[in-house]
């Protein structure tokens, strides 16, 4: 192992869990970032982000860890630097590689022999443009390797620790014998391969699942109108190994910051490359309407949506995760709005009020002041909480026990004693309401 500490750029959702963990696997790190707030939080021992296990994980391996906002601070003491920054879609819906151009031209112009590993999500040939902009800048002994990041949020440390792969891409042989060490202690297949082979991998894998969403999507839609049940048809679809079982729960749309910027990036990428990706336009074209369908269940139930009050359970775009980014909740949310519905919410994760992200949209304390007289529900959100509420109870303070369950969470049947009308997504016919829950 190498003595010196590795150096992480960008101390985000992929930065800070690499670090933390590489930092459990023995390694001295020093975490650098521009964001002064977040380096003062970090050295007093508090994580910016929510990701279950992560602050024992940082508490266990502190002695083993630093923060700097200072480039110069950091490369006085990394060879290794791992560029894990943002890269969020340009308005064109390529991604905006402007932080990590940032990040290198920095690193460039205080010279030295350096290894760049990029953990950010770039396009490929990023790798070869990078290595350009170092040879003109006269970087000469800085070199490049791409290591892409697969990791869920809201299991990121298992995924680190415990990962189907670790994909290293490089110019040099050398350089990924380096980056392989890092990883030592961790049993797994090592794909060692050509950076803008590395590049596309993360790419491909990302939009692969986004299909699968959207096409167990577009089935329960087939689903509602032939009276079958997705559930059952995604059950015995991944029984065959060559499908497998992740990633066909139907629902409301895929969301979150890889799957809808890297869809993006790649069909763009394809695009500027000559190629006309059809499957990606589709891809992204069922997601959107997917969260429209759920305004097309509400509207059969109701009639007229100016005027009703709607409660959304859960606002981040998956549980187990504060993350707000490209959230199918905003979206619900936004349209609901603009159609004259009183809205209200509550997430386990995000404070009661109001919120930027939500104009006009009451943030409630709990799940129950959200539904205190609503004319429906929507579970946006499988928060496990939702599971445990006491639907019976819940039916009785609404002014009408609708449910739609755009992630079919909550047993239909159970959801019917309690008194509710019920409809998920593919399950066939809405669900009647029982009679009235006794008080």
């Amino acid at each position: 192992m190498d003595s010196a500490p590795i150096g992480v750029v960008g101390t985000g959702y992929v930065g800070l869990v690499s670090a933390v963990c590489f930092a459990h696997l023995g390694h001295r790190v020093v975490c650098m970032d521009v964001d002064a707030a977040k380096i003062e939080r970090l050295r007093q021992g508090q994580v910016p982000i929510y990701e279950p296990g992560l602050d024992k994980l940082l508490e266990d391996n502190a002695s083993r860890l630093s923060y700097t906002t200072s480039y110069d601070e950091l490369l006085e003491q990394c060879r290794i630097l791992f560029i894990a920054v943002d890269t969020p879609p340009s308005p064109s819906g390529d991604a905006d590689l402007s932080r990590v151009q940032h990040a290198t031209r920095e690193i460039a112009k205080r010279g030295g022999e350096r290894l760049l590993v990029m953990k950010s999500t770039v396009p490929v040939g990023t790798g070869e443009k990078v290595m350009a902009d170092l040879e003109a800048l006269g970087a000469d002994s800085m070199t490049y390797a791409s290591n892409p990041e697969f990791l869920r949020e809201g299991a990121a440390i298992q995924d680190f620790l415990d990962p189907d792969r670790v994909v290293i891409g490089c110019f040099r042989e050398e350089d990924g014998d380096l980056v392989e060490a890092l990883y030592r202690g961790i049993d797994t297949d090592v794909v060692r391969t050509s950076v803008p082979t590395a590049e596309m991998v993360k790419y491909a894998s990302n939009a692969f699942l986004a299909t699968k969403i959207s096409f167990i999507n577009e089935i329960a839609n087939v689903c509602e109108q032939v009276g079958a049940d997705v559930r059952t048809v995604a059950h015995g679809m991944g029984l065959d190994h060559r499908i497998g079982p992740h990633f066909l729960q139907a629902g409301i749309g895929y969301g979150g910051s890889c799957f809808p910027k890297d869809v993006e990036a790649l069909k763009q990428l394809a695009g500027n490359s000559g190629y006309h990706f059809q499957l990606l336009n589709a891809v992204i074209e069922v997601n959107a309407l997917q969260k429209r369908r759920v305004l097309g269940k509400l509207t059969a139930h109701l009639h007229k949506l100016r005027g009703a009050t709607v409660a959304l359970l859960g606002l981040t775009f998956k549980p187990q995760t504060d993350d707000l980014r490209e959230a199918a909740s905003i979206v619900l949310a936004g349209r609901l709005v603009h159609e004259g519905v009183h809205v209200r919410a509550y997430d386990p994760m995000i404070a009661a009020g109001g919120h930027p992200l939500f104009p006009g949209v009451t943030i409630c304390a709990d799940a129950m002041e959200a539904l205190g007289g609503a004319d429906a529900v929507v579970i946006v959100t499988e928060w496990p909480e939702f599971s445990r509420l006491d639907w019976a109870a819940a039916a009785r303070v609404m002014e009408r026990p609708l449910l739609i369950d755009g992630r079919n969470f909550v047993d239909p049947a159970a959801a019917v004693a309690a008194g509710f009308e019920y409809e998920g997504i593919g399950l066939g016919e809405p669900f009647a309401a029982a009679a009235p829950a006794p008080s």
